[in-house]
């Protein structure tokens, strides 16, 4: 699968700093207090503790390290070396690796997949199907995948729930907010619960 048309790769062959002025985007918001564990929080709410999650495009371990701190087994994967160095070091005892979420091929299932921060939007297009394909692939039977993006990202939502039936997902929930609140006509973020058809 190619990665050529990754958004995320691009934006760091024009900048090679882009990687680390994300880490410390993050890091000012923490410092200033930002509530950065909306996501944490919603999936943690959705499985019973010691469950297995599957941190997609995991970057810092943000979503990760909240959950693994909740006392669920995480396993980060994203595409940014830098990101999973991070991750590693702010977030020990967990497993983060550098890895293609086209190309995911883990020994075990999850009991749920969170999908945040915008990265389906910054998946190349040529590889959104086959990461939402795997997505399902790696389910443990009752398994849900959350994915979270937004409006404005080259990737409609419509699209989105179309790449989703193609690769065999299909929707549970869809929400506008972390928090919960219900999927309208003309909201502006889109959190689709999804499972195995």
């Amino acid at each position: 699968m190619s990665t050529t048309d990754n958004l995320w790769l691009q934006k760091i062959a024009e900048d090679p700093g882009h990687s680390r002025w994300y880490i410390d985007r993050f890091r000012a918001m923490a410092e200033r207090g930002d509530d950065l564990g909306g996501e944490a929080r919603m999936i943690d709410a959705m499985v019973p503790r010691g469950s297995r999650i599957l941190d997609a495009g995991c970057g810092t371990g943000r979503v990760g390290g909240r959950l693994a701190a909740a006392g669920h087994h995480v396993t980060g994967v994203d595409l940014d070396p830098e990101l999973i160095a991070e991750a590693r070091d702010q977030h020990p005892g967990s497993t983060w690796q550098v890895g293609d979420l086209s190309e995911i091929d883990l020994p075990d299932p999850f009991d749920v997949i969170v999908c945040a921060g915008n990265v389906m939007a910054f998946a190349g297009p040529s590889t959104r199907v086959e990461i939402l394909r795997r997505f399902g692939v790696h389910l443990a039977g009752g398994g849900r995948a959350v994915v979270g993006f937004g409006a404005g990202r080259g990737y409609d939502f419509d699209d989105f729930l179309a790449d989703a039936a193609a690769a065999g997902l299909t929707s549970d929930l869809l929400l506008s907010t972390w928090d919960l609140r219900p999927f309208t006509a003309g909201a502006d973020f889109l959190v689709a619960i999804l499972r195995p058809a």
